[in-house]
């Protein structure tokens, strides 16, 4: 039976892993293993095994206790050590001695069910778990006897009736991965008819939910989609290993989220950084892009997720052009309406700040600020407003958006000089009476963007109050070296791959002040924000261009105002 297993292990990389052979007879037993696409690395195994655990930043050495009865040093921490996913690395490895040592850490944890782990009954992480368990149930399951196999079972069936009382009082994302957990445990396990078919209507039905019609999801996270398709494409695989037709509903929103992942890709493979989307592992991303079929030019133009994308020669803009999502999947989401990023081939010019893929707790308040955005601020105030108080946080999970921009308005037209979008957001019209108006123009070549905003009232109105002030900010990427212009109204901005642009204000002074880029692999990085601070009463527009040049740095700046700046269709 043990070589047998570890047969089964060898041909894991191919697909899901029949295990009914293992224990032939029994009633409850496990059939099938489905298959894990994160990338696994067989050197952690030595770590594990040694007692150090490293995840998040974060590392815990056991000393010969229990890595479960240890003080986690972060929430990350332990969100990953309990989610189990580290159990792929020992996998990798495949050795006896880390078959015997995932088996041991496992039957650490099944045996003692009465720790009070607060996290590990999140749903995100009990849902991590339970695919855990089963996906790596080869290698636990290998060169062991009945008893704990059946001891396996029963600590498997406890974490999945946990995760059923676990989706009453979730949404987003975590609900769709508990959901998504449960159809793996149906069709996993033996004799499991009646829950397959209840598990495989809640999930098609929530998809349906969440899942827009063009492919986005509904808490307008681009990150969400990474988070679902590392577990649905290997879902259908399952369905498929066990000869049930995978549900429509679950083909159609692959089918609809493959394209998305295309469209919020920069030139570099980043995704841009909205409503709470962090740096995207490219390994992840590769795996995933590996089942896109199309492989066609992205979308442009995505109205029920709320963003715009233009492309023109190498030049790419990713705009939000959307309102805050619903309160209940908002915990995460930007106050960046209208917010955009720029990308020159594989080189991110102009960034919004992102999040942390760790210690989101200490730049929370500030990532989500519209001030962490490439657009403008009025009055240093973020367009949208979140739960303040302690202890409406702790009880809705977070600190969802209360109030924001409830009309998004975006244009986009192709005009003489290349393709116009004109949008506006209401979000500072309740509190300050304006609205804000941004129009960009790509030109058809991809060598020049072009953009005016303009603070307002609505026709016939005034603004409200004294605070009058606004900035307009383009926070850089850090690998863009930024020199202000002798005249103080432009920078110099040279790229990695030595290529120059140029920003230029037509009638402003700009200011180039210090900024930080959250989402970068290696943690929060210093970077650059070009910022112009003006006053809607007296200045209520601010005209600005990006221009690349085909000059060298030197003479690009010596040329500048010999160039006439051409005319916005406005």
């Amino acid at each position: 039976m043990g070589r047998f297993a570890r047969n089964l292990m060898a041909r894991a990389s191919g697909g899901s892993v029949a295990l009914s052979r293992l224990w032939p007879g029994r009633t409850d037993r496990l059939i099938i293993a489905p298959h894990d696409l994160r990338t696994a690395d067989a050197t952690r195994a030595a770590e594990i095994y040694a007692g150090r655990f490293v995840f998040a930043g974060k590392i815990v050495t056991c000393h010969g206790r229990s890595i479960f009865d240890l003080e986690p040093p972060s929430e990350d921490w332990e969100v990953a050590l309990l989610g189990f996913g580290w159990l792929r690395h020992l996998r990798a490895a495949d050795t006896a001695l880390t078959r015997a040592n995932a088996r041991s850490l496992v039957d650490d944890w099944i045996s003692n069910p009465s720790r009070k782990r607060p996290v590990g009954r999140r749903a995100d992480v009990l849902s991590r778990r339970v695919i855990s368990l089963l996906s790596q149930a080869p290698l636990v399951l290998g060169d062991t006897d009945g008893k704990f196999y059946r001891r396996y079972l029963r600590g498997l069936a406890r974490e999945i009736r946990y995760l059923r009382y676990t989706m009453l009082d979730t949404d987003g994302v975590p609900r769709l991965q508990v959901l998504i957990a449960l159809c793996y445990a149906a069709l996993c396990l033996a004799n499991q008819g009646r829950h397959i078919r209840a598990a495989t209507r809640k999930l098609s039905d929530e998809l349906q939910r969440q899942i827009l019609p063009d492919g986005g999801h509904f808490s307008r996270n681009p990150g969400a989609l990474i988070e679902l398709l590392i577990d649905l494409l290997p879902l259908r695989q399952t369905f498929a290993a066990r000869n049930i037709a995978p549900p429509p509903a679950l083909l159609n929103a692959i089918d609809r989220m493959m394209p998305m992942l295309r469209f919020f890709r920069h030139g570099d493979g980043a995704f841009a950084l909205f409503n709470g989307m962090s740096s995207a592992p490219s390994d992840i991303l590769a795996t995933l892009l590996a089942y896109d079929d199309t492989h066609g030019a992205p979308m442009a133009n995505m109205p029920h997720t709320g963003y715009q994308r233009l492309d023109a020669g190498a030049m790419t803009v990713i705009m939000d052009t959307g309102p805050p999502p619903p309160p209940s999947v908002s915990q995460d989401a930007h106050a960046g309406c209208l917010s955009f990023e720029l990308s020159a081939g594989p080189s991110r010019i102009v960034v919004n700040c992102g999040m942390p893929s760790t210690s989101r707790d200490n730049w929370r308040a500030f990532a989500r600020s519209t001030a962490a955005h490439s657009t403008l601020t009025y009055h240093e105030t973020s367009s949208c407003q979140f739960v303040e108080l302690s202890a409406m946080k702790r009880f809705l999970q977070g600190a969802p958006v209360v109030s924001g921009p409830s009309n998004v308005e975006s244009y986009r037209e192709v005009v003489a000089n290349g393709v116009l979008l004109t949008t506006s957001h209401d979000g500072y019209m309740p509190r300050f009476g304006v609205m804000h108006r941004r129009v960009l123009m790509v030109a058809h070549d991809g060598t020049r963007l072009d953009g005016e905003d303009t603070v307002a009232p609505a026709p016939g109105a005034r603004i409200k109050g004294n605070e009058t002030d606004y900035a307009v900010r383009f926070h850089l990427h850090p690998s863009v070296k930024a020199s202000r212009l002798s005249d103080a109204r432009g920078v110099m901005l040279v790229l990695p791959n030595r290529d120059v642009w140029t920003f230029e204000a037509l009638d402003d002074k700009v200011e180039l002040e210090d900024s930080v880029f959250l989402a970068g692999n290696d943690g929060p990085r210093r970077t650059a924000q070009i910022v112009i601070r003006q006053d809607s009463r007296h200045a209520p527009s601010v005209r600005w261009s990006f221009v690349r040049s085909t000059t060298s740095a030197s003479a690009n700046s010596g040329r500048r105002n010999a160039r006439r700046e051409p005319e916005l269709p406005l």
